[in-house]
């Protein structure tokens, strides 16, 4: 989270305004909520996830065990039945 000071992007009075209520201390003002991205839509992991789990799927509806998946995939087996018993997205 980037710091900036209220004196270098507020106009005066508006600065005159918020120091009525708080000064000298730091004040967090969240994103509207419209502007929130969801975990990973940034970074790509949500889709790296999303592609796992989908052949975690099509490997188990091809008759591959639930213990072996958990063991190639490095997952616990109750996340894997979590995986594919879940409704797909």
């Amino acid at each position: 989270m980037k710091q900036v000071k209220a004196t270098e992007l507020l106009p005066e009075k508006l600065v005159l305004e918020i120091q009525k209520y708080i000064q000298g201390a730091s004040l967090y003002i969240p994103k509207q909520p419209g502007s929130y991205c969801k975990w990973g839509a940034k970074s790509g992991g949500r889709k790296a996830i999303d592609q796992r789990n989908a052949m975690i799927r099509t490997e188990f509806s091809n008759g591959k065990p639930i213990d072996q998946l958990a063991n190639e995939y490095f997952l616990a087996t109750e996340t894997i039945k979590k995986i594919v018993y879940s409704k797909t997205r």
